[in-house]
C-alpha cells in the first residue's frame, strides 16, 4: 500500500503556503513555528547590531478557515520553547502585526495567512523585528533545520498575553497623513469612499482609521471569499464596479460631480488596487506614479523610488519630475524591503505591479491601508479624481502608455524548461515586427523594443506557468504583443 509523502516545507516569495489538512496541518505548523521564532531571535543582531533583552514573538492571523485555531496552537508551541508570546485577540492585516513587532520591540512576528491565495490554502509569514519580511537567507535556515529533523527542547517558561493589534496600528497610520483634511472632505459630502476588503483581514480597517463610516462591501466573515480568490484583480470586483458606477450615474448634477473612490484590499491587507469616480479599475501601476507625485509635490518628501522590473516606464519619468533617484529590483517585495533596509539610500517608496507598496515614512512593509490613506490625502488636497491626477502626470511627462499581464499555463515543468532553453540560446531579435534593442535578464527575460515598448517573460517557481507582461503605446499594441508571445509559446511546446 502506498503512503502519502508530504512535500518539504518551503518558503516562497512571502511565506510558506499549502492546502489546509494536506500540506498545511497543525502538526507541521507546530514544528516550523518554534524554529521560525528561534531564527528571528538569532537574526536580531544582523539588523540592529546589538543584543536584545526581549523574548517576545508577536502572533497574528487573518480571516481564513481555522486561522484563530492555528494561531492559538503555535502560540502554545512557541511559548513552550521559552518565548513570550503576544497573541492577537482577533484578525488584522499583516502590516498591523509587522508594526506590532517593531513598535513593541519584539523579536518579530509569525502571521497565519495565505494572503491572496484561494480559500483552501493557509500559510505562515515571518516578519522581522524591523517590521517587514525577513530575508530569504533566514527562511532557508529554517528550511534546512526542518529538513534535518531538528527540534527545540520544550522548557515551558514563556507566557502568552492577548493584545489588540488595531489600536496602535490605526494611531500610527493616522499620524502619517493629514487625517483632518480627509475627514473634512468626507464629512462634507464632497468625497464618497467605497471599499472592498474581499472578506479579508482589512475589513472595517479604513473606517476604524478614519473614524467615519464608509461604504464597504464584502466585509462579513466568509472563509470561502465569496467563491473567488481574495486578490485585487478586475475579474473579482464586479460588485464594487457596480456600486461605484451606480453612485456616479445617480448624481443628476454632472455640472458639479461629487468625488468618489473605491479601494480594494487583498486577503491579508498588504496589497491594494483602486477604482476611480466612474468605476475604472486602477492597478498599482497607475497608483504608484500618483503616490510618487503626491508625496514629492504636496508633502515635500524626498528619497529613492524603488520599482521592480515589471513597473511602468512612467514611474521613472514621474520620479524625474521631482529629481528623485530610481532603483530597479527583481519582482518580489522582499527585494524592495532589502533595498529599503540596506541604508544605501533613503527610500521614498517601493512598489510592485501586484499591488504591494511600502513607504520610507513607515516600516519597510507593503501596507494597503496606508496606501489608501495617502491616496485619500492626494484627493483631499488636489480636489481631483485619481484618474484626473494620473492623466495630468501623463501630460506633464509627455508619456502615455498601456499595460497588461497574462499567465500562460503549460502542460508540465518540462515545457517550462524547453521555453527557458530557447530564450537562453536563441533570444528574440524581433517581436511582432519590432526590433529588440536590449535584453534584461535580472528576473526572467525583459525585451526592450525600438518603439519604447517592452515584453517581459518570467517563469513561476512553483508551477508550470509563464507570466507575460507588456507595456506599449496603445491597448491594441499591448494585446497584439501578448497574443504574439502566446502564439509563439504554443508553437515551441
Amino acid at each position: 500500500m502506498s503512503t502519502h509523502a508530504e512535500p518539504p516545507i518551503r518558503f516562497g516569495t512571502d511565506g510558506w503556503r499549502g492546502l489546509i489538512a494536506d500540506e498545511f496541518t497543525f502538526k507541521r505548523l507546530g514544528t516550523v513555528a518554534p524554529l521560525a521564532a528561534q531564527a528571528l531571535a538569532d537574526s536580531f543582531g544582523n539588523y540592529f547590531h546589538s543584543n536584545h533583552p526581549s523574548k517576545t514573538i508577536i502572533i497574528g492571523y487573518d480571516r481564513r478557515f481555522l486561522s484563530p485555531e492555528f494561531a492559538q496552537y503555535i502560540a502554545k508551541k512557541v511559548a513552550a520553547v521559552g518565548f513570550d508570546v503576544q497573541l492577537s485577540q482577533g484578525f488584522a492585516p499583516t502590516p498591523a502585526f509587522s508594526w506590532a513587532a517593531f513598535s513593541q520591540k519584539a523579536l518579530g512576528a509569525l502571521v497565519i495567512t495565505a494572503s491572496h491565495n484561494p480559500a483552501g490554502y493557509s500559510g505562515l509569514k515571518i516578519k522581522g523585528a524591523f517590521g517587514g519580511s525577513v530575508s530569504p537567507d533566514l527562511t532557508k535556515q529554517v528550511e534546512r533545520k526542518l529538513d534535518a529533523g531538528l527540534t527545540l527542547p520544550q522548557v515551558n517558561t514563556g507566557k502568552i498575553t492577548v493584545f489588540d493589534p488595531w489600536e496602535s496600528y490605526c494611531q500610527v497610520l493616522r499620524s502619517l497623513v493629514d487625517i483632518q483634511a480627509i475627514q473634512n472632505l468626507i464629512s462634507s459630502g464632497e468625497l464618497t469612499v467605497f471599499a472592498d476588503p474581499m472578506y479579508g483581514a482589512a475589513a472595517g480597517g479604513l473606517a476604524k482609521i478614519l473614524e467615519l463610516p464608509i461604504r464597504e462591501i464584502n466585509s462579513k466573515s466568509d472563509p470561502t471569499f465569496g467563491g473567488s480568490a481574495p486578490e485585487p484583480l478586475p475579474r473579482y470586483l464586479s460588485a464594487l464596479f457596480r456600486k461605484v458606477r451606480s453612485f456616479h450615474f445617480a448624481n443628476p448634477d454632472q455640472s458639479s460631480p461629487k468625488l468618489s473612490v473605491g479601494f480594494v484590499f487583498d486577503g491579508d491587507g498588504d496589497r491594494i488596487a483602486a477604482v476611480d469616480s466612474t468605476g475604472n479599475f486602477l492597478s498599482s501601476q497607475i497608483l504608484i506614479p500618483i503616490l510618487i507625485d503626491h508625496l514629492a509635490k504636496r508633502r515635500g518628501f524626498t528619497g529613492e523610488v524603488i520599482k521592480t522590473i515589471s513597473g511602468l516606464n512612467l514611474i521613472p519619468k514621474v520620479a524625474a519630475l521631482h529629481n528623485l533617484p530610481v532603483f530597479e529590483t527583481p519582482i518580489g517585495y522582499k527585494y524592495i524591503a532589502e533595498r529599503m533596509l540596506s541604508g544605501i539610500a533613503k527610500p521614498l517608496l517601493g512598489g510592485e505591479e501586484s499591488g504591494g507598496i511600502g513607504y520610507g515614512t513607515h516600516i519597510p512593509e507593503r501596507d494597503a491601508l496606508l496606501s489608501a490613506l495617502y491616496l485619500l490625502e492626494a484627493i483631499a488636497i488636489s480636489k481631483q479624481d485619481l484618474s484626473t491626477i494620473y492623466d495630468n502626470l501623463q501630460t506633464q511627462t509627455g508619456y502615455k502608455s498601456y499595460y497588461d499581464r497574462i499567465d500562460k499555463h503549460l502542460a508540465s515543468s518540462e515545457d517550462s524548461k524547453k521555453v527557458l532553453q530557447i530564450l537562453q540560446t536563441e533570444p528574440f531579435i524581433e517581436i511582432n515586427g519590432r526590433k529588440v534593442i536590449s535584453i534584461n535578464t535580472v528576473d526572467g527575460f525583459k525585451f526592450e523594443l525600438e518603439d519604447a515598448s517592452w515584453l517581459l517573460i518570467r517563469f513561476s517557481g512553483t508551477e508550470p506557468v509563464l507570466r507575460l507582461y507588456c507595456e506599449a503605446a496603445t491597448p491594441e499594441l499591448v494585446k497584439q504583443t501578448l497574443g504574439w508571445i502566446s502564439d509563439w509559446v504554443k508553437v515551441v511546446v
